[in-house]
């Protein structure tokens, strides 16, 4: 299966694949550092400057947060959980960190195939 990666749209000639890139990418939003067993915010947003569609035939089917190779989580969708229109579809997990973690986010559109995010490290203090 082939696996989607995000490039930085500015660099990119044409709207429409800017368009594309972007509403298929998974980004993190979280903090730099967490405390060692205290629950910790993770959101994963689903496209950062365009929204992608909720049709029948073409949504994002889930999310999943990995640290390195282990899955921590994963949100499942249907259509039609955005109201049948165009939007970014968002999860907020909460994590329980023990060590550093290397945090990703692979997004599934049943149009367009599997979509993974950048990295981010956190840091995790005693």
């Amino acid at each position: 299966m082939k696996i989607n990666r995000y490039q930085d749209i500015n660099t990119i000639d044409g709207e429409a694949k800017k368009d594309y890139i972007d509403r298929h990418s998974a980004f993190i939003h979280c903090d730099d550092s967490a405390k060692k067993g205290e629950k910790f915010k993770v959101k994963v947003k689903i496209g950062d400057a365009y929204s992608h569609p909720d049709d029948f035939d073409h949504y994002v089917a889930w999310v999943q947060l990995w640290d390195g190779e282990k899955m921590l989580t994963q949100a499942t969708f249907t259509t039609g959980i955005l109201g049948g229109e165009a939007n970014q579809a968002e999860v907020d997990f909460y994590i329980v960190p023990s060590r550093k973690m290397k945090l990703t986010a692979a997004a599934f559109c049943t149009k367009h195939g599997l979509w993974h995010s950048d990295e981010k490290l956190v840091e995790v203090a005693e």
